[in-house]
């Protein structure tokens, strides 16, 4: 018999062809083809007849099957696995007869399917008892997960990650009466701004056991500087009263960006996992470039499955802020062991000095058997300075705590800060966070930094850094001057110097390869600063090379940050693009204040806005076709050869904010009419950039910031509500 043959062959797909001899019988069927294919299986609807009363139709499906019908008002909503799959099976009986035959077989999903992982599920449980024993889970589960994790070598065996995953009794610890507070909270943000993005994840009790939040900013940030991420467990692992653990980020200003918030039951593979995956679908699907975390075996694996092309490494204040206390029979010789670590982490030039001086250190302080140390060794490569060439920080991993970016939220929160507190100033803290960038933004559109050397790197980087990144390079810049090099060795075009810093009364080594414009320092700088230090200045100095090579600038801390067009390779091009960027946000900051005071004026700015923004992107477009084409003749832009030259009276000029700021010192609001006036003169003299339309390419970061204030202010967009509830994790 056809059903027979079907069920005896779990790997037979529905056919037309097929016969049952009871509905009963092509569920069974249909649950045997679902067990592998990996989705769990509902009887979703059965009709009787009206004069036998005998079952004549019946429609079986995926779970995920239809959508979840909820009402808007629910305070405590029911988690629901679906999400509008169409992977069904209908089946009729034959009144000829009486066989049950396939009307319709809906084969594909909209999710991902899970072969291994299939006895999860309801449906699928108890069918046979000896295929669903624990320990024959757990095995099928410990393959798929070694298989899944391949890429990370465990120090420890991959079952004791995994017990108790799935404990159903887990649950978020919270203060009586905090999940009511908390989904109020969630609620009521929504409804101030319908981009503001939660999800919400329950056990198998429906009790809350984690929560994700992000706001519209915090994922308008992500798209413009996601490329470091901090992931911080501090407040959850010092056991603080708030089991909260924070995605931070760093804006071009380095300032710190707030990417993401999260209360969280335990730090298990299971909650993890869920965490990244819900944050990766807030932010759109994309990972970031480089994820820094505690050191933890659990996140290590999360990671690993959700972003495996993300570069993982341990933040290095996690790993010192620990020795203290990991180390602590090392107490009376703490500042003895401190400095040895200390050399072996900052001063070591290659990977074999790092070898050579490690197991000195281990030898000398009786450290083989500590099994925290073994652990740091095995996951070298995930923090020591000397393996991190080609990586960038961004400034997000700190050798203290109280200097990374992380530490912004510790003036707000104590270790008995409660939930309701937490939440009670959560706006406060947002507000504090974004009056400190829109502070940052207003000074670098009204006021440049003095050059303080006839130093060509300072010049070229003038109009290209962030004010709080050219400063910090600056100070490198000036520096130069109190190092001096001597040259160690040479291999074909790479040559490599060690350079005397006489301020920080250090040996630095630094290779330069001229042919491929590669430099690299001791100090490791660029790799967690972002900018080159003064140790590769005097270098490229002493090369006869007198600008930054562009691929150690990086875009996220110029003025053109926030535009969605990677900056030119030609510096001329990028002066030119920035000085016209920095042009059209004054111009911005006057329209809006002069389009503000009134309705009317409000409305005759908008319009601007729009038409502008229309002719800019027909304009931008046209230019870049004829680009293509070879058509499209190169734009003389007046006024960069001048910077480059070193004429500082240049730059100066384009800031008649300044100017304007120190007439009027007794106004807080300097005569828009008398601005606009200055930037009108400003940009018309000769030596100055022209402003015409025809070269408009600055204009689409400014109008991207302008789009964003609207968007978060004005007009607001369709928000998102995510609960994911895995109802069918195994029991313990």
């Amino acid at each position: 018999m056809e059903s027979t043959v079907a069920m005896g062959n779990s790997n037979v797909e529905p056919r037309d062809d097929m016969e049952f001899d009871s509905h009963d019988a092509a569920y069974e069927f249909y649950k045997e083809y679902a067990k592998s294919a990996g989705f769990g299986t509902a009887k979703l609807s059965s009709r009787r007849s009206r004069a036998s009363k005998e079952f004549i139709d019946a429609k079986f499906s995926c779970i995920r099957y239809g959508n979840k019908q909820q009402s808007d008002d629910a305070i405590n909503p029911r988690p629901s696995p679906k999400i509008g799959c169409k992977a069904s099976m209908h089946v009729k009986r034959r009144s000829s007869n009486g066989k049950w035959y396939i009307h319709s077989f809906v084969k594909e999903h909209n999710h991902e399917l899970l072969p291994a992982q299939v006895h999860f599920f309801r449906s699928h449980r108890n069918v046979d008892p000896l295929k669903n024993d624990a320990k024959v889970r757990r095995k099928k589960m410990l393959a798929s997960v070694s298989k899944q994790y391949g890429a990370y070598q465990f120090s420890g065996n991959l079952e004791n990650l995994f017990r108790n995953q799935h404990d159903r009794g887990r649950s978020l610890t919270l203060e009586e009466g905090g999940a009511q507070v908390l989904l109020e909270f969630l609620v009521q943000m929504q409804e101030e701004n319908p981009k503001f993005f939660y999800s919400v994840d329950l056990n198998e009790e429906h009790r809350l056991r984690n929560v994700f939040w992000i706001d519209a900013k915090g994922m308008d940030n992500y798209s413009n500087f996601g490329d470091v991420v901090s992931f911080d467990t501090t407040y959850f692992t010092n056991k603080y009263k708030i089991p909260l653990v924070l995605f931070i980020g760093a804006n071009h200003h380095v300032q710190p960006t707030l990417l993401g918030c999260a209360l969280i039951a335990d730090e298990t593979v299971h909650t993890f996992i869920w965490l990244m995956r819900t944050w990766c679908l807030a932010m759109g699907g994309r990972g970031p470039r480089i994820l820094l975390s505690d050191q933890n075996d659990n996140i290590k694996a999360a990671v690993g499955a959700i972003f495996p092309d993300t570069g993982h490494y341990f933040s290095l204040w996690s790993i010192l802020e620990k020795i203290p206390r990991r180390l602590e029979y090392l107490s009376l010789w703490h500042d003895a062991f401190m400095a040895k670590f200390t050399k072996c982490i900052y001063r070591s030039w290659t990977e074999e000095q790092f070898e050579h001086r490690w197991w000195k250190l281990i030898e000398k302080f009786n450290l083989r058997e500590d099994e925290w140390v073994q652990s740091l060794y095995e996951n070298r490569k995930l923090w020591v300075p000397a393996f991190m060439r080609d990586v960038s920080f961004a400034s997000l991993s700190t050798a203290s705590r109280s200097e990374s970016m992380n530490s912004f939220f510790d003036k707000y929160i104590q270790s008995e800060t409660s939930l309701r507190d937490f939440i009670g100033q959560h706006k406060l803290i947002l507000e504090d966070w974004y009056e400190e960038e829109a502070k940052a933004n207003f000074d670098a559109w009204h006021e440049m930094p003095e050059l303080k050397s006839p130093s060509p790197f300072e010049k070229q980087m003038l109009l290209i850094y962030t004010r709080e990144i050219f400063k910090k390079f600056q100070v490198e810049v000036l520096g130069a001057a109190a190092c001096h090099l001597k040259k160690e060795s040479e291999d074909g075009t790479s040559i490599t110097y060690a350079v005397k810093d006489f301020d920080a009364n250090q040996d630095f080594m630094v290779e330069w390869d001229a042919l491929r414009s590669d430099i690299y320092c001791s100090c490791h700088s660029f790799e967690y600063k972002g900018y080159l230090c003064r140790h590769a200045i005097v270098v490229l100095q002493m090369s006869g090379v007198f600008n930054i090579p562009s691929k150690y600038i990086l875009q996220r801390w110029t003025n053109a940050a926030m535009s969605r067009h990677s900056i030119s390779e030609r510096m001329e091009d990028v002066q030119a693009k920035v000085r016209r960027y920095n042009d059209l946000c004054r111009r911005a900051i006057i329209l809006g204040e002069e389009g503000s005071l009134t309705q009317e004026s409000y409305n005759i700015a908008v319009g601007a806005i729009k038409e502008a923004l229309k002719q800019c992107a027909t304009v931008n477009v046209t230019c870049e076709t004829n680009l293509r084409s070879g058509s499209c003749a190169t734009l003389a832009i007046q006024g960069v050869n001048e910077v480059c030259q070193g004429n500082s009276l240049a730059a100066r000029e384009l800031m008649p904010y300044s100017r304007a700021a120190q007439t009027s010192k007794g106004s807080k609001r300097a005569d828009p009419g008398k601005e606009r006036e200055s930037i009108d003169n400003a940009s018309n003299k000769k030596g100055k950039v022209t402003l015409e339309p025809e070269i408009p390419n600055g204009a689409q970061g400014v109008f991207h910031q302008m789009e964003f204030f609207y968007q978060n202010f004005l007009t607001g967009a369709p928000g998102k509500v995510y609960f994911e509830h895995i109802s069918d994790a195994p029991n313990s």
